[in-house]
């Protein structure tokens, strides 16, 4: 019966027939792309770029290596996340209230000149300049995934609304992709492992520009759009007055679909944090690979992950939109793709002999490559369940998984006492593979995709009203 509502909005849901051509809400997804490619470059710069600054054997004397060991380097790249998991929450809030157009430009604004500061601050800093300076990347950068949810919740249609979420976080592996792929070639290069973090800022401060003349908050804010195009967004998500929007904290941190949706985005955080930061350092230490082909083999793995991502989002849509599965269904099919398929890929990973170069490398691109799933699964399920709050709600998954995100590679560090010991490795592998098999599995038994009653909690309404069961318009999208 709890099923029925669900079930009939899930065939009802994509209706609507969309304008043709290029309209104001792919330009905005194609910016909301390149923002996170530049998110992302500005965010594993550091993962090649602590190993050409600490490497002796560098082919580049004039540019100062630094003595740290693991413990210090661990120290470094998780101290990002120090600061990332801070602003979190504010940032949805922020978002919902004044638009997230504002904050995006100060976020990616902020991290692309403190790029360009890294080389100095680091010669005459030390480790804990750095340290210092990564931490307040991490603040600026804070605001990014609530506001691309909430951007999301009011530009995507929802038909349109896995291929759009999926188009524009693809950025995020798109950018991991250009930086790992070409760290190694412009530290080996006449200007050195600074030029990493020259070119990265640079490109950040010209997104910036993009984005101050042609992004906008809203359709209902932006001069530019077409009517039809406007009115085609505004009948698919409905119109609503933000501003007077309250979040019911209560309800939404006591909600069952939530819970499941922090412990998800936790256990996803963990093993892809955990791959992202330290398999330039794998591949150097375990496999012997020098700089230029860790950095180009770092980054197989993530371009495998965006050509899934571009090849999963519109199965996802086409098999909602035809009714083949239920959106909750879909949900939890692809989640399961993209953690339990990376975890069969790390327990196999944790067995490669030393020397089987060729081998390593497979499971590596395939433990990250499959993990585009998720983008189908958990990463849109927040605005299936609440759009109104879909920033504020990623701002709190966010915040709770980037604990997770700093942690791992401090968990790393303590266990890694020789970097070069493939048994050391084994651990780190099983502890990933663990976290994502639980993670998923309670997602499976309590995740939902029905919008939940809590979505509509406005000024003048109690926003903590008892829970009860959604109507059939309720649960409609």
């Amino acid at each position: 019966m709890g099923a029925e509502p669900t079930e009939k909005s899930n065939r009802e849901v994509n209706t609507e027939k969309s304008p043709t051509g290029w309209g104001v809400r792919h330009t905005q997804a194609l910016l909301l792309f390149l923002c996170l490619l530049m998110a992302y470059a500005l965010r594993v710069n550091m993962s090649v770029g602590i190993v050409a600054m600490t490497d002796r054997n560098s082919s580049n004397p004039d540019f100062e290596e630094f003595s740290w060991n693991e413990k210090t380097k661990g120290v470094v790249l998780s101290s990002f996340f120090w600061g990332y998991v801070f602003t979190q929450i504010p940032a949805g809030q922020l978002a919902q209230r004044f638009g997230p157009k504002i904050l995006l430009l100060i976020s990616i604004g902020t991290c692309s000149a403190l790029a360009v500061l890294t080389p100095i601050v680091a010669t005459y800093g030390g480790w804990q300049g750095l340290v210092a300076l990564r931490s307040i990347q991490g603040l600026s950068q804070g605001f990014i995934f609530p506001s691309t949810h909430t951007l999301l919740s009011r530009w995507a249609p929802v038909s349109e609304r896995g291929r759009i979420g999926t188009y524009c976080y693809a950025g995020s592996q798109f950018g991991t992709v250009l930086m790992l792929s070409s760290s190694g070639f412009l530290a080996s290069s006449s200007m050195g492992w600074p030029s990493i973090f020259y070119i990265s800022g640079a490109c950040g401060l010209a997104w910036s520009v993009l984005w101050f003349f042609y992004g906008g908050n809203s359709p209902a804010e932006y001069k530019r759009i077409s009517q039809e195009e406007k009115e085609f967004i505004q009948t698919s998500l409905g119109s609503t007055d933000h501003k007077k929007i309250v979040t019911p904290w209560k309800a939404m941190l006591t909600s069952a679909p939530m819970i499941a949706l922090i412990i998800v985005h936790s256990a996803h955080n963990w093993g892809f944090w955990t791959l992202l930061t330290e398999m330039p350092a794998y591949m150097k230490n375990v496999l012997d690979l020098d700089i230029k082909k860790n950095a180009l083999l770092s980054a197989l793995p993530y371009f495998c992950m965006w050509i899934a991502s571009m090849v999963l989002s519109p199965i996802s849509d086409y098999i909602t939109n035809k009714g083949i599965l239920s959106t909750e269904a879909s949900r939890k099919v692809f989640n399961s793709i993209g953690l339990w398929g990376p975890m069969c890929a790390l327990l196999g990973l944790a067995y490669v002999p030393k020397g089987s170069v060729e081998l390593a490398v497979a499971l590596l691109t395939t433990a990250v490559g499959i993990n585009a799933a998720t983008y189908l699964g958990f990463q849109v399920n927040h605005i299936d369940l609440a759009p109104n709050h879909a920033g504020t709600m990623m701002g709190i998954t966010n915040c709770a998984a980037n604990i997770m995100s700093f942690l791992a590679p401090l968990v790393v560090g303590f266990v890694l006492d020789d970097a070069k010991n493939p048994d050391q490795w084994k651990i780190v592998f099983f502890i990933s593979a663990a976290i994502y098999f639980f993670g998923n599995l309670q997602f499976v038994i309590f995740g939902k995709a029905e919008k939940q009653w809590w979505n509509n909690s406005t000024k003048g309404k109690d926003a903590e009203e008892p829970q009860r069961r959604p109507s059939i318009a309720e649960a409609q999208y």
